[in-house]
């Protein structure tokens, strides 16, 4: 529900996914600090479950080390339930499912 329309997809394969993320004016981005949109950490969550068709059962750790802004581009990468997020090859968040 949250990313409806959030991101388009640009490549994905069993193990790595890359998302261009909307503008400033998906609803999103609005929500959160509305003078300073970025992504909230949770919908990180909702975009691995909805590419890699992914049951989230559970949240075992998570790290949010960058703030994700709109238009960026994303790259998941997955290595069985341990996902990595980088923009610009920096490593923007990190968790195990």
């Amino acid at each position: 529900m949250f990313v409806n329309s959030l991101y388009d997809l640009i490549f994905k394969d069993e193990n790595e996914a890359v998302i261009k993320l909307s503008d400033e004016n998906h609803p999103v981005f609005k929500a959160h600090f509305p003078t300073k949109p970025i992504m909230p950490g949770f919908i990180h969550f909702e975009i691995v479950s909805k590419v890699f068709n992914f049951e989230i059962k559970s949240i075992k750790r998570a790290k949010f080390l960058k703030l994700v802004k709109p238009g960026e581009t994303l790259v998941y990468k997955r290595n069985k339930n341990r996902f990595e997020v980088f923009s610009d090859d920096i490593i923007v968040a990190s968790f195990v499912l």
